[in-house]
């Protein structure tokens, strides 16, 4: 089997419109949380999100383009043109035919749907925009990639909640891993933020009034986000033979099913997820060096958060670094394994961990090294990526740093 690199990552968020502004972002602590323009709160018990500020479609595509394209999917293909663009990558027929395209969403463009529901139920209309279907299906992000860049080889797209782009680069890397794709545009995208949807999560009751704290004894709940990311994923010796500077290398990938109960996590799934990545990396856990927490900020989600990483690491775990960056761009759902990702290859490339921000006092039940509100300088050799999904499915990156 080949070692698999990430030779270019592209990314559109709260945090900032390209890489460089994510990463610097990540590196200040500096959080994209705060009140929502894009829709009317009113109605709602909660004010803040995360999300890309000031965003409009004509400065990235042609309005007949853009049309064509929801928000989420608008996102999408931003973040893999940067993506590639870094990649460098040299498209030739062969492997236009052969590339794979895997993102992940869990809503896709439901806010069109809604809009027509809208029309239908309050105003009286009798009809639906035309494009409604290729507007809200899930998959148009994946599509809308392979047809901006002529990609005709495996492309589809995985929802699974919180965990499905970390599903999608995890079925990605395995392709590129196994030969049967020789390079993946892979990653997530979401647009949340419209009335109905928001007005679902208002009745769970799992929305912070204010801000997000991960692991915080003072945390009030999440804090929803938008955006996509997209990684370049192939061979190390294609990108090195064709002078592709390789960021860093995706190691192995671990998934599980909870098979308990629909909201409620246990330890026992996110436990396996994490020992099964270790295993197909081949790492044992004292190589791991850092874990961008799934890190929520409710209750439920960051205790047993910790009893998982205690029941796979021991002893090791006071010697563990872990982050949950949702504390600065939210949780942005089906993008958010795709945001923290690239957070996490940002960590082993740049040797600067990202911190938990706005955290206040310690959760004893959440007794781990959070690196809290000031990134932290260290060299780590290998971390995990955790995305834990209502449904009790479970997805684990590791990630190698090169060199």
């Amino acid at each position: 089997m080949r070692r698999v690199v990430i030779t270019g990552a592209g990314v559109i968020s709260p945090l900032g419109r390209d890489l460089p502004a994510f990463a610097a972002s990540l590196a200040a602590g500096r959080s994209g949380i705060g009140p929502l323009t894009i829709v009317d709160t009113t109605q709602l018990r909660f004010s803040n999100g995360a999300e890309v500020s000031n965003y409009t479609a004509d400065e990235y595509f042609e309005a007949r383009d853009a049309s064509l394209m929801e928000r989420f999917a608008q996102f999408a293909v931003i973040a893999a043109r940067e993506a590639i663009a870094q990649a460098g990558v040299a498209w030739t027929q062969e492997l236009r035919e052969e590339a794979a395209v895997i993102t992940g969403s869990c809503l896709g463009g439901r806010g069109v749907e809604e809009a027509g529901y809208w029309e239908l139920f309050h105003n009286g209309k009798n009809r639906v925009h035309p494009l409604t279907i290729p507007l809200s299906m899930t998959n148009a992000g994946t599509s809308h990639i392979s047809m901006a860049f002529g990609i005709e080889g495996p492309s589809y797209t995985i929802s699974t909640a919180c965990s499905s782009s970390a599903h999608a680069i995890g079925q990605a890397f395995h392709m590129v891993r196994s030969g049967a794709a020789p390079m993946a545009i892979t990653g997530g995208s979401e647009a949340p933020f419209f009335i109905g949807g928001l007005k679902a999560w208002e009745a769970m009751r799992v929305i912070s009034k204010d801000t997000c704290r991960p692991f915080s004894a003072e945390r009030t709940g999440m804090v929803l986000g938008e955006g996509a990311a997209m990684l370049v994923l192939e061979p190390l010796e294609t990108a090195l033979a064709r002078g592709a500077t390789p960021l860093v290398e995706i190691a192995g990938f671990g998934m599980s099913a909870d098979a308990g109960h629909i909201t409620n996590p246990v330890a026992s799934g996110p436990a396996r997820a994490m020992r099964l990545a270790l295993r197909d990396a081949d790492l044992a856990p004292e190589q791991i060096g850092y874990i961008n927490a799934h890190g929520t900020a409710t209750e439920a989600n960051d205790r047993t958060e910790t009893a998982a990483i205690r029941s796979v690491f021991g002893t090791q775990t006071d010697r563990l670094a872990v982050s949950s960056t949702k504390s600065m761009h939210g949780h942005a759902l089906g993008a958010a394994g795709a945001f923290e990702a690239v957070a996490s290859m940002l960590a082993l490339s740049t040797g600067l961990l990202p911190p938990t921000a706005n955290f206040l006092t310690a959760d004893p039940a959440c007794d781990l090294d959070v690196i809290p509100n000031q990134a932290r300088a260290a060299v780590v050799e290998a971390c995990l990526s955790n995305s834990f999904a209502f449904g009790g499915l479970n997805a684990v990156l590791a990630f190698k740093r090169i060199g």
